[in-house]
């Protein structure tokens, strides 16, 4: 390992692919993204006016079928065309990031123009990139942003139907033998992560102590 043995090569990139495979299954069949590559792809599909979810399979079956003869064909053609392009696309890696950058740049702007005309998309797109690369700079994970603006609003929606029956107590919610469960569950993780935080930070200060 290290030395360019090919097992260490084939080894991660194999189970890249078939996690790229893997996280479309909850996309599918819970209608939940958990990768910020399948927030993108839900949020195609909400512009379509398709919901995913387990009536996916009964309401648009072309889409769903679809995506899995999609699979198989890309990865029968991506055996046919990396095989003999692959000096190609290892080349492409040699291209300066101050080159690809600005061109990557402009393509994005080029496609958020093209997608309504609006000057006011490009303001947001602009808006919305100076923030994640803000978050990136600060560590923040940004697929979690992207799932937190997909999964809020039914996040929303099923916490004011819950207060509806319950007649806006939050104390049934908790109480129930399943929701309680869960809602605990999601305290306790949001704590933890808190406390680990705060404990992480704690042992970075540097420590003072009388000097000699």
């Amino acid at each position: 390992w290290g030395e360019g043995v090919i097992e260490g090569v084939a080894g991660p990139e194999a189970a890249n692919n078939s996690a790229s495979s893997a996280q479309m299954i909850p996309l599918l069949s819970l209608g939940i993204p958990f990768t910020s590559s399948t927030a993108v792809l839900m949020s195609g599909f909400m512009v379509h006016g398709i919901a995913p979810g387990p009536l996916l399979v009964t309401t648009n079956p072309e889409i769903f079928w679809g995506l899995i003869a999609s699979m198989y064909v890309g990865n029968v053609m991506l055996l046919i065309l990396n095989l003999p392009a692959v000096g190609l696309f290892a080349s492409l890696l040699r291209i300066p990031m101050r080159i690809l950058m600005p061109v990557v740049t402009i393509i994005i702007f080029i496609g958020g123009y093209a997608l309504s005309y609006s000057l006011a998309d490009l303001v947001m797109l602009f808006v919305f990139g100076v923030l994640g690369y803000l978050m990136k700079i600060a560590n923040f994970d940004l697929a979690s942003l992207a799932i937190g603006l997909f999964l809020g609003p039914m996040l929303e929606r099923g916490l004011v139907q819950g207060l509806i029956i319950c007649d806006g107590s939050f104390v049934t919610l908790f109480s129930r033998p399943l929701a309680g469960t869960f809602l605990w569950l999601a305290v306790a993780i949001i704590g933890w992560g808190i406390a680990r935080w705060a404990w992480n930070g704690l042992r970075a200060c540097p420590q003072t102590g009388p000097s000699a």
